[in-house]
């Protein structure tokens, strides 16, 4: 059938949809300082894209944090987090712009995030329509990103076929799930560069991309 693909779009939050990675390593300093260590840019870039689970171990590690459960650095990340995206949503350029024209062509749409629900939904909260139709976080699967169980859960509950969805993400963690799941994954680097490969979908940004651009990445 012309024009149903894609059968929907799949954003990640931290880093595509949102700016808020600065507000990551701001609370990872913070944490890393009451422990008497110093937390750096380098530091908090390798953990971009991955789980919080796995994040917040490697944190604890490396903090040699001995009094707080992984849980309780996740919570603690959390709340730092989210006290500064109540105050102000920072979206990556196009954004926003993209996300309203995919809303108003009727293409369904999830947001598949490795920070937690009540994170995601505090995000989600903020945008002046329904963008979403679904939400998969972190605290949602058994397996994160890399593992493609994520973009396979969104695609579920939106009771689509995984090669029929355009995923945007700005990690090599992220889209590294997104094509292990099969979507069309459309890399948007952020932070940290994402190298090329074969079949692989760069674009400088959201900015470049409408309806019918992504109409033409079907496969």
């Amino acid at each position: 059938m012309p024009n149903s693909f894609p059968a929907a779009v799949l954003w990640d939050m931290d880093g595509t949809l949102i700016d808020s990675e600065p507000f990551w390593l701001l609370s990872e300093s913070r944490l890393a300082a009451d422990y008497g260590t110093v937390w750096t840019e380098a530091h908090g870039h390798e953990l971009i894209g991955k789980s919080l689970y796995d994040s917040s171990a490697i944190i604890k590690e490396r903090l040699s944090i001995k009094d707080l459960s992984i849980q309780e650095v996740i919570d603690r990340l959390t709340d730092d987090v989210v006290s500064h995206l109540k105050s102000q949503l920072p979206w990556r350029p196009g954004a926003l712009e993209l996300l309203m024209g995919i809303k108003q062509a009727g293409i369904p749409t999830a947001l598949v995030t490795m920070s937690m629900r009540r994170m995601a939904l505090a995000v989600a909260d903020q945008i002046p329509f329904q963008a979403f139709d679904e939400v998969v976080a972190g605290d949602d699967v058994v397996r994160g990103k890399p593992d493609p169980e994520p973009y396979l859960k969104a695609a579920e509950l939106l009771g689509v076929d995984p090669t029929q969805c355009i995923a945007f993400e700005d990690s090599r963690t992220g889209l590294a799930s997104a094509e292990a799941a099969g979507c069309v994954a459309v890399g948007i680097p952020n932070i940290v560069p994402i190298p090329q490969a074969p079949g692989r979908i760069l674009f400088d940004s959201l900015a470049e991309l409408d309806i019918e651009t992504l109409r033409r990445l079907r496969r």
